[in-house]
């Protein structure tokens, strides 16, 4: 049972790291392509983001390979095969539920993370991207890393789920990750300056939480950040003033200015 175990660990801390090179490759090529030169002079820091991301990764996936050789071999938690065990409008809600849950741990716990002392043992280490890039999304100290890796696996035990459901929240997680610290964009403008926009959180959201530190908390959505009043906008996409002085490109995406958070 040990080995079993051991193995699915393994295999998920390999899936989580290549998922992580996947999505951050890709979007970073995709930066390379809109806006060259945008990462220029940054080879130093993204080989640092990848080394940390890559060890947290291992801290990823060692939960996770627990909790799915549990799923298979015990029936340990709440994920489900067949789609009519619940009602079909229960998939979108399950979703949201845990995509809220998965919101709410990280802005207190990111926020636990600003404290003066977890900075300087923790955080400091996702700071140091200055400014961030595509690269940078699992760039954690290993108890950072921990304190993320647990809440899928914690929120399995607790709220029913469809394994493609699941799925789908583990996407938008990847994504949304990569995207919020790559720099630019990458959603349309009616998304992120629209009134979408003011509830969800994309790359110009964060951006200014690197520009700023002490504000723009969470992962997916503006509500905490609204309801603690720690909500301070967008970055500096809105000036269009792009690092290095690149000239931004078009109305429906541009490159944000230098954050140094």
């Amino acid at each position: 049972m040990a080995l079993a175990i051991f193995l699915s660990a393994l295999a998920m801390t390999v899936i989580v790291g290549l998922r992580y090179l996947a999505a951050s490759g890709g979007f970073a090529l995709a930066t390379r392509i809109k806006f060259p030169g945008l990462y220029a002079g940054l080879d130093k820091q993204i080989v640092r983001e990848i080394k940390w991301s890559l060890a947290s990764a291992a801290i990823y996936g060692v939960p996770a390979g627990i909790v799915a050789w549990g799923w298979q071999n015990r029936g340990w938690t709440r994920i489900y095969t067949d789609v009519a065990d619940y009602p079909l409008w229960y998939l979108p809600v399950s979703v949201l539920a845990y995509l809220f849950a998965h919101d709410t741990w990280f802005y207190w716990t990111h926020r636990w993370m600003h404290q003066p002392k977890w900075f300087r043992i923790a955080h400091a280490v996702h700071h140091q991207s200055r400014p961030p890039t595509a690269w940078a999304a699992m760039a954690f100290h290993p108890v950072e890393a921990l304190t993320g890796a647990i809440v899928i696996p914690a929120l399995v035990f607790a709220i029913p789920i469809h394994v493609g459901a699941l799925a789908l929240v583990l996407s938008i997680m990847t994504v949304m990750g990569v995207t919020n610290h790559m720099g630019w964009e990458v959603f349309p403008r009616f998304i992120w300056d629209g009134p979408l926009g003011k509830w969800l959180i994309t790359a110009s959201h964060h951006q200014r939480h690197h520009e700023r530190y002490g504000c723009n908390y969470g992962l997916y959505f503006r509500f905490w950040d609204r309801l603690c009043g720690t909500d301070h906008g967008l970055g500096e996409f809105k000036q269009r003033t792009p690092r290095r002085g690149m000239a931004a490109s078009g109305n429906d995406g541009g490159a944000i200015g230098t954050g140094m958070g």
